[in-house]
């Protein structure tokens, strides 16, 4: 009951949400659709959604191919370790966001915080790892032929152009709708029964009240509300990021 409607559907706790901090380059993936990885992996697929927190300077990730290829190419392209030089390299900057369904090749560049919204799954694909080895010398294992048959060839679709420090919906896909709220002062937030809603503090301080009850948040701290028909209040000057289940 506390998950929602929209969660009835899953037999499990249906969103991950992550915040990574990548020290360095992480490997190229892709995430099957939920067709394919209720298939052959006995789980749903992994469609995701990236919201960059924090990077350095210059700092860029992979986020699909440059062009459209064809499966030789592509298969081509991991055999001889020449696969980077097709996909589309990305400098990001924070608050920019980037969709990526089912199928999407793409890796966390070093140097980028980000906050991951996502479908619930362990299903991922290693493409490609720069050829690093561990301290006894083998390399990770691979998931290549698995990712011939689920990785779109086609270019990414780009990323929106969304405007700094202000309210903003980010993503709203098949699985889940995730909004950015700028609060100053003070804020409504509506809850309805249809989804829990998970609150992310991405900046600055404040509280959350019901009725006669207040819950206090800094930058970083994490809220779940579970899913009920309820007008509530954020007080505060903060920047949260707001995740419900569609």
């Amino acid at each position: 009951d506390i998950l929602g409607v929209n969660s009835a559907k899953y037999d499990y706790f249906p969103l991950l949400i992550k915040l990574i901090d990548a020290k360095g380059d992480l490997s190229v993936q892709v995430h099957p659709t939920d067709e394919y990885a209720l298939r052959v992996e006995g789980e749903y697929g992994k469609t995701e959604m990236w919201y960059i927190l924090d990077c350095d300077e210059g700092a860029s990730l992979y986020y699909g191919f440059k062009n459209e290829i064809t499966l030789e190419e592509y298969e081509r392209a991991i055999r001889e370790n020449t696969l980077t030089d097709l996909l589309r390299s990305v400098k990001v900057k924070r608050g920019d966001v980037f969709f990526i369904p089912a199928g999407t090749v793409h890796a966390i560049g070093k140097g980028i915080v980000i906050c991951e919204v996502q479908q619930n799954s362990n299903t991922t694909y290693r493409v490609y790892d720069y050829g690093r080895r561990d301290k006894d010398g083998n390399t990770r294992q691979l998931h290549i032929e698995k990712a011939l048959e689920v990785s779109s060839l086609c270019p990414a679709e780009a990323a929106p152009d969304i405007a700094a420090d202000s309210d903003a919906l980010l993503c709203d896909c098949n699985y889940f709708r995730v909004e950015r709220r700028r609060i100053i002062g003070k804020g409504e937030l509506r809850v309805t029964a249809d989804s829990f809603v998970s609150l992310i503090v991405t900046e600055g301080e404040g509280e959350l009240k019901y009725k006669d009850v207040s819950i206090g948040f800094v930058k970083g701290d994490s809220i779940f509300i579970p899913a009920q028909s309820s007008e509530m209040e954020i007080v505060g000057d903060c920047t949260v990021i707001d995740s419900r289940v569609n």
